[in-house]
C-alpha cells in the first residue's frame, strides 16, 4: 500500500514538474528566429542541401555558428563543431554495359555499376553463392568476375546491401578478381525503384580501403544471368566507360551541453537529424529544379537546433549530445560515421531522439517510429500530449522506415534510438506530393504545427534527460540484445 501511495505520489510530482517545463518551453520559444533558420535553410542558395555540392558548406557552417551562439560547446576531439568524415563520390559512367550471350545489360536499365573504376575488355564470371568468404575459399577466382546473389541469408535490410557489397569487394579483390556483379533478385523491392535511387551520383565513405574494382548490381530475379552460368564457363563483354571517383570533405555538426546532476551528467541524451537533401533534380510543372527539403529534414534540423538553444539555457540533469548529420539520403553515411568513430563513448549514450520524415498528413499527431520498442515511450507521449497532440506508432511496418533512417546506427550498437516524425498514417497522394520533390518549401507548411512539434520535441528530450531511470529497450526487442551488450546490463 506504501508503495502505491509513494509510486502515485511520483507520478503527481513528475505531471506537475512536466507542465511547468511545458509552460517554460513555451515561454521561452521563439517561433519568429525558428521560422527564419527554417527559411534559411530551405532556400534556393543552398542548391537543396546536396553533401556533394559545394552549397553544403552553407549548411554546416551557419547551423555551427548557431549552435555557438547559442552556448553549446564543441564535443572533444573534434574540428571545433564539425565532425570531419572522408567520402569518395561516384558518378555513373558515360556508358555501361555487359553481354553475357543473348543477353546485354544496360546501364539504368537493367544494371547499375555503383562503386569501381571504368573497366572494358572481356572476362569469365564465375557464380560464387553470396560471395562472402566461406563462398570463396579453394575456388581460383584471379582475373575473374564474380557472380553473386546481393545480400546475405540474414542481412537483407537496404542498408545491409551496401555495407555487404563493401565487404565483398574487398573480399573479391583479395582473391584476385577483377570485378563483382550481384545479382539484385528481391521481388519485395521493385528494381525500377532501385534504379532511380542509385542511378545517379553516389556518395560512399573512404576508409582507404575501399576497392577500386567495378561493384555492379543487375536485374536478374527471373535468374538469366545464373542459367547461362550453369551452362558452363561463359565470358561476358564488360564496357564501363567514364567512371567518375572524386574525394569529399563531408562534416557532422555537433556540440554537447553539460547537465546539472553530479551522476547523472556523465550519461548523454543524443538529439539527432540530418541535414542533407537531395540538391537538384527533375524541373517540376512550374520549372523548379531545387529540392528544398523542408519537410526532409530542415523541419527536423530547426527542431534540434531549438532544443540546442533552449537546454544551453535550461540545461537538464543528463548532458545533452547535439548531432546535425550529412549524408543520409547517401545511405545514412554521416550517422554510420559516427556510430563507427564515436568521439563520445557510445555506452554514455543512454537515449537518440532521432528526426527524420517524409512529411505529414495528420496535424493531431506526431508520428514516432520506434514507439511501443523502449521504456521511454510514455515520456515521449506525454510531451506530444501536453501541446494537444497525439504520438502514434509507425503506421506502415512493412516500409521498414526504422532501418531506413539514422537512428538504425544506433540502434543496431543497442542505444534506444526512435525517429520523432511529422504526423502521417499513410503514405499517401499527400505525403508522396513532397516527398523528394520541388514543392517541399516552406510557404507549404502548416507552421502553427510545425511550432507545435517542435515545442513537443524540446519537451520530449527533457523528460527523458531528467526521468532518473535510464531509458532501455523493452523485452524481446530485436535489438535488446546488443543493448544488454553494450550497458554491461546480465
Amino acid at each position: 500500500m506504501k508503495k502505491t501511495i509513494l509510486t502515485v505520489a511520483l507520478g503527481c510530482a513528475f505531471a506537475v514538474v512536466s507542465f511547468a517545463q511545458q509552460k517554460d518551453i513555451e515561454k521561452k520559444f521563439d517561433r519568429v528566429s525558428a521560422v527564419k533558420d527554417l527559411t534559411y535553410l530551405t532556400s534556393d542558395e543552398l542548391m537543396g542541401r546536396d553533401p556533394i555540392r559545394p552549397e553544403i558548406s552553407l549548411a554546416y557552417n551557419f547551423i555551427a555558428d548557431q549552435l555557438k551562439g547559442f552556448g553549446a560547446k564543441p564535443v572533444p576531439g573534434a574540428d571545433g563543431y564539425f565532425q570531419n568524415i572522408p567520402f569518395m563520390m561516384s558518378a555513373p559512367p558515360k556508358k555501361g554495359e555487359i553481354k553475357l550471350g543473348d543477353s546485354v545489360y544496360v546501364q539504368g536499365k537493367n544494371l547499375l555499376v555503383i562503386n569501381g573504376e571504368s573497366l572494358s575488355g572481356k572476362y569469365e564470371i564465375v557464380e560464387v553463392g553470396f560471395g562472402l568468404e566461406s563462398d570463396l575459399a579453394g575456388k581460383d577466382l584471379k582475373g575473374k568476375i564474380l557472380l553473386t546473389n546481393v545480400g546475405a541469408p540474414d542481412r537483407m535490410s537496404p542498408a545491409e546491401l551496401f555495407s555487404l557489397g563493401s565487404e565483398k569487394a574487398k573480399l573479391a579483390e583479395a582473391a584476385g578478381a577483377i570485378g563483382v556483379i550481384e545479382r539484385f533478385n528481391i521481388p519485395s523491392i521493385p528494381w525500377p525503384l532501385i534504379s532511380n535511387y542509385l542511378n545517379r551520383t553516389q556518395m560512399v565513405i573512404d576508409n582507404g580501403e575501399s576497392s577500386k574494382m567495378p561493384y555492379i548490381w543487375i536485374e536478374d530475379v527471373k535468374n538469366t544471368m545464373k542459367d547461362q552460368l550453369a551452362e558452363g564457363k561463359a565470358m561476358a563483354e564488360l564496357a564501363i566507360e567514364g567512371k567518375i571517383n572524386k574525394a569529399i570533405d563531408g562534416k557532422n555538426v555537433l556540440a554537447w551541453i553539460e547537465g546539472t546532476d553530479s551522476e547523472l551528467k556523465d550519461e548523454f541524451v543524443l538529439l539527432s537529424a540530418h541535414y542533407d537533401h537531395v540538391g537538384v533534380g527533375r524541373a517540376d510543372a512550374e520549372g523548379d529544379t531545387i529540392y528544398n527539403g523542408a519537410r526532409d529534414n530542415a523541419v527536423g534540423t530547426v527542431a534540434v537546433m531549438n532544443a540546442a538553444k533552449y537546454f544551453a539555457k535550461n540545461r537538464p540533469k543528463r548532458s545533452i549530445l547535439i548531432a546535425l548529420w550529412t549524408a543520409e539520403e547517401k545511405g545514412l553515411l554521416g550517422s554510420a560515421y559516427f556510430a563507427e568513430n564515436p568521439l563520445i563513448p557510445l555506452d554514455k549514450i543512454i537515449y537518440n531522439l532521432n528526426i527524420d520524415g517524409a512529411g505529414y498528413n495528420d496535424t493531431s499527431v506526431i508520428t514516432v517510429i520506434g514507439l511501443g520498442r523502449t521504456s521511454a515511450d510514455n515520456l515521449v507521449s506525454d510531451a506530444v500530449s501536453a501541446f494537444g497532440l497525439k504520438a502514434i506508432a509507425d503506421p506502415a511496418p512493412e516500409q521498414g522506415l526504422y532501418d531506413r533512417s539514422d537512428n538504425v546506427s544506433f540502434a543496431k550498437k543497442g542505444i534506444p534510438a526512435p525517429t520523432f516524425s511529422l504526423g502521417f498514417t499513410a503514405f499517401d497522394d499527400e505525403i508522396n506530393k513532397y516527398y523528394h520533390k520541388a514543392g517541399d518549401q516552406v510557404e507549404s507548411l502548416d507552421l502553427d504545427y510545425v511550432t507545435l512539434y517542435w515545442k513537443a520535441y524540446i519537451l520530449a528530450a527533457q523528460n527523458i534527460s531528467n526521468n532518473p531511470e535510464r531509458p532501455f529497450w523493452t523485452p524481446g526487442d530485436k535489438y535488446e540484445g546488443v543493448g544488454k551488450e553494450l550497458y554491461g546490463i546480465q
